[in-house]
């Protein structure tokens, strides 16, 4: 049977984590640069394991008023630090917790960077192997950040965005252009349900894009992100998928 993973980006701040967190099964924790904090990172992690959802790191820049989201330029170095120390950070919650950390994702305008820069991408891979080669990698399918976590030997999870366009190329629509989210809870529940039966989904173009879907991103700051969670997992559900985080998927 198909199995396939529903992630979600929590700890941000919006006030739904603990309904968002009863349909997900991994969990991508905010870690204070771009949003979060020491409190909501312990609430968090405590919801999540109180639940049996997987725990993950969220990586993001130091940009908390643009919520990590503003083009910016780190360095190599830079970007090793940032997501060791995050790493570190929400390890320490967990451990608190009783439970071991799962996965990596990176936030943001680091996750974008990471998509198409070989310096950043291998940068977080190291990074993730330095502290725990355990931990899953996510990102972007088809992104140099999934081939740089295969060449440091890392168990790596493509991602896939039922709610954002893509371009052509693979890569997303940058949230400020026309048209880079999708609103609709029906065509978003549609989208993921063929990139996870079918390994398509379509571009702004209009042509068919391959992608492996391991798993699926809901994004914890859109309108009504509970409501669409809940959606999303009775949907895949419902086609015969079984949900099951990356992490545990062995």
């Amino acid at each position: 049977m198909r199995e396939i993973d529903l992630n979600c980006d929590v700890g941000e701040g919006f006030g739904a984590d603990a309904e968002i967190l009863e349909h997900v099964t991994s969990a991508n924790v905010a870690c204070g640069f771009h949003a979060g904090g020491p409190a909501s990172m312990h609430a968090t992690v405590t919801l999540a394991a109180a639940r049996g959802v997987a725990v993950g790191v969220h990586p993001g820049l130091a940009d908390p008023d643009g919520f990590g989201r503003r083009a910016a330029r780190p360095t190599p170095e830079e970007t090793y630090e940032i997501v060791v120390y995050q790493i570190g950070a929400l390890g320490a919650f967990a451990a608190a917790a009783g439970i071991q950390l799962q996965h990596v994702k990176p936030h943001g305008a680091l996750y974008n960077l990471a998509a198409t820069d070989v310096r950043i991408a291998a940068a977080i891979a190291r990074a993730v192997r330095d502290v725990d080669r355990r931990l899953v990698l996510f990102g972007l399918a088809g992104s140099r950040l999934i081939e740089a976590g295969v060449a440091e030997g890392l168990r790596t999870a493509s991602e896939v965005f039922a709610d954002r366009a893509y371009r052509p190329d693979g890569t997303l629509v940058p949230r400020d252009e026309p048209g880079a989210l999708v609103t609709d809870p029906q065509e978003v529940v549609l989208r993921a349900l063929r990139m996870a039966r079918e390994g398509r989904v379509t571009a702004v173009n209009a042509t068919a894009l391959p992608v492996r879907a391991d798993t699926i991103c809901v994004h914890g700051d859109t309108p009504g992100a509970a409501r669409l969670a809940r959606a999303l997992h009775d949907a895949l559900i419902a086609e015969g998928l079984t949900l099951r985080a990356v992490g545990r998927n062995r």
